[in-house]
């Protein structure tokens, strides 16, 4: 039964070394949210070979970092290809998806709030595609002279994410909206209201309201103003992005696949959530 406390059926656990493993805590905080492995259920299958926690430290430590998969350091016992193979996998069964859900849950939960959000905050960014990334996901955003992708996110109103969309950088910012919207609509049934800056003003405001019953509420700079300001609620989303940024990973478009690098982004979430997690003591029960 090694597999249901988090490790592996063949090899030992490994010390923790570098800034992006997990401490104990972040672990008893992280494993119950995992899903189970199919053998557990009689569903078929044999015990992992290797250690959850092992494998989520490999991914963190190359979400983090930066680097290649190839280059991953040996001591994470795990080959390279299968740490990629099991990142791929936990994000096309939607795996990856339920962990960060369930841990924005759990924060929301020890921060006083409700598990699901009511509200949230829209804004984009373009970021610098590396030569790794396919030719047909690239576009050229002229606003920010960037040759790329564009990474499309809503958050709630602690700055935790909700949704994110990848596209290239040239798409506007109200079409790359659009999908997501319509995500948040089908994941998010209480949310009622996005605020979002003028960039998404006009038509989507209409949109929004028309097909998928929200409430587009563009929050303006005034024109009094000038230099730097901190506009309501906009800062939310804004220092989300600059999070997500923290992620070396993140910092450019190095993946492949779009998915894939909406999967990174997960993971530079992830990140920051187990830590407060561990910070207030376990998950507690919704």
């Amino acid at each position: 039964m090694a597999c249901r406390y988090g490790r592996g059926a063949d090899h030992p656990i490994r010390a923790p070394r570098y800034t992006t493993d997990m401490s104990d805590a972040e672990w008893q905080a992280i494993e119950p949210l995992m899903p189970r492995p199919a053998w557990l259920h009689g569903n078929g299958g044999r015990p992992e070979k290797y250690c959850r926690r092992l494998i989520m430290d490999a991914i963190r430590y190359v979400a983090d970092n930066g680097c290649k998969w190839r280059n991953l350091p040996v001591d994470f016992l795990a080959p390279w290809r299968t740490v990629h193979s099991i990142f791929t996998r936990w994000w096309q069964d939607g795996d990856l998806y339920a962990l960060h859900n369930d841990l924005r849950e759990q924060v929301r939960i020890a921060d006083g709030r409700e598990p699901e959000p009511s509200a949230g905050i829209i804004d984009s960014q373009s970021l610098r595609a590396a030569e790794t990334a396919a030719a047909g996901s690239r576009g050229y955003d002229a606003a920010k002279k960037v040759q790329g992708t564009k990474r499309h996110v809503i958050v709630d109103t602690l700055g935790l994410l909700l949704v994110v969309i990848v596209t290239a950088a040239s798409a506007q910012d109200r079409d790359g909206a659009k999908p997501a919207l319509e995500r948040l609509r089908d994941w998010y049934e209480r949310i009622t209201l996005v605020w979002a800056d003028s960039a998404y003003a006009g038509k989507l405001v209409t949109w929004a309201k028309k097909h998928v019953r929200l409430t587009l509420e563009i929050v303006k700079r005034s024109d009094d103003v000038s230099g730097f300001v901190v506009l309501p609620r906009r800062w939310v989303v804004e220092r989300t992005l600059s999070w997500i940024s923290q992620r070396r990973r993140c910092v450019r478009d190095y993946e492949r696949l779009s998915e894939h690098h909406e999967a990174m982004v997960l993971w530079a979430m992830i990140i920051p959530m187990g830590r407060r997690l561990a910070r207030s003591g376990s998950p507690k029960s919704t």
